[in-house]
């Protein structure tokens, strides 16, 4: 949703290298990882021992062998016991494993684990896949989110509403555009989001390829001048929208660093809206400006939190909705989402994955879509319930 030039200085960022000191931390979580996989690895194979050994002694000794319903322990004499005590059979020529056993067994399974994980990795890259692909399956209770050269492990906060989106529901065509089923029908809502970039758009073609909303912005205020400039296009692409049958909501991209200025970005998204009916919200663009030194992006949480609770307070005041629309690190990172719990969430990121666990109503899956009628590149979008 932000200007194109910021957008490309992300992309270039976002295919460097991993710089040496990066890569130093992958591997020590590797090592960890495989070090927890081999000591649960040779605590498994030393326990299926035992049993093995303890329903072969128990034969033997022409007591019950054990299959899976009654319970068998070694007491300190080395006998196997059931569950009441009662000695069933002892094992034949030792008792448990010697230090060098569990050495050699350790040993051994750290090395199959190691290879296993290793190879798993290995095949991953081969494939194609990022790095934050292959970190993130490994911390299911963690958001893995690269922000400011490292990679953060963020725990998710499961006290906040969690969407229900399923993986198995998400359907994607061959041209690339997403839908979501229910019962094999789909429920979702195609739409997209324009600013004067994509210049004059042809709103009945647009309107003829499924889409059934967009959001125009009203301006955006710049992250390094912090002049607040008005979308030439807003009112061409609503009126064209609108007469094309098009739901229409409105946005914002924000670069505001104080009250005074969140409420100008507010009042300036009012006054443009105001000869026109809104059938979806109007949306505060939160953004961390990537490649560059933007003026937001060195506010605290609270700060941020604090100045958008202030533009959305002010767009309700007016008797209009809504929205936030953020990605994962601002998400993850940059905001309070507990107070800003009872704003509905525009979400963006680009996978073909509900990896994001926190509620959102819109999901903002490409940022290099086509649509007929538009002879540029447009974000797609889609709702999963209507927002009219």
């Amino acid at each position: 949703m932000r200007d194109r030039t910021v957008r490309r200085d992300a992309g270039r960022m976002g295919r460097m290298y991993v710089r040496k000191g990066v890569r130093r931390r992958i591997y020590a979580m590797l090592a960890c990882l495989v070090a927890m996989v081999a000591v649960m690895f040779s605590v498994i194979s030393v326990y299926a021992w035992i049993r093995e050994r303890a329903g072969d002694a128990a034969a033997a000794s022409g007591g019950d062998v054990v299959d899976g319903s009654s319970v068998v322990s070694i007491d300190e004499n080395g006998n196997v016991v059931d569950e009441e005590g009662n000695v069933v059979g002892v094992f034949s020529g030792s008792v448990g494993l010697t230090p060098e056993e569990v050495e050699v067994q350790v040993a051994n399974a750290r090395q199959e684990a190691a290879t296993e994980v290793l190879e798993g990795i290995r095949t991953r890259i081969n494939d194609g896949d990022s790095i934050l692909d292959i970190l993130q399956p490994l911390y299911p209770d963690d958001l893995v989110v690269y922000s400011g050269g490292q990679y953060h492990v963020v725990p998710i906060d499961y006290s906040l509403a969690q969407n229900q989106w399923d993986n198995a529901n998400l359907n994607i065509l061959e041209t690339g555009e997403y839908q979501y089923l229910q019962d094999g029908q789909v429920i979702s809502h195609k739409g997209i989001d324009v600013s004067e970039h994509q210049g004059d758009i042809d709103w009945n073609l647009v309107a003829q390829d499924g889409v059934e909303f967009a959001f125009i912005r009203a301006g955006y205020r710049g992250y390094g001048t912090g002049k607040l400039v008005e979308d030439t296009y807003f009112d061409a692409n609503v009126q064209g929208a609108q007469a094309a049958g098009i739901k229409v909501g409105a946005y914002i991209y924000s670069q505001a660093i104080t009250e005074e200025e969140a409420v100008e970005e507010a009042n300036l998204v009012l006054e443009k809206v105001a000869p026109y009916t809104m059938e979806c919200p109007i949306v505060f663009d939160v953004e961390k400006v990537s490649g560059a030194d933007g003026r937001m992006n060195a506010l605290s949480i609270e700060e941020r939190t604090a100045l958008t609770q202030l533009f959305c307070q002010t767009i309700e005041d007016a008797g209009y909705r809504t929205m936030l629309y953020y990605n994962t690190e601002m998400g993850a990172m940059m905001l309070g989402l507990e107070a800003l719990e009872g704003y509905d969430k525009w979400f963006a990121a680009y996978r073909d994955s509900f990896y994001y666990p926190y509620a959102y109503k819109i999901w903002q899956y490409s940022q290099s879509g086509t649509v007929q009628g538009i002879s540029t590149e447009v974000d797609l979008n889609i709702s999963f319930e209507p927002l009219w």
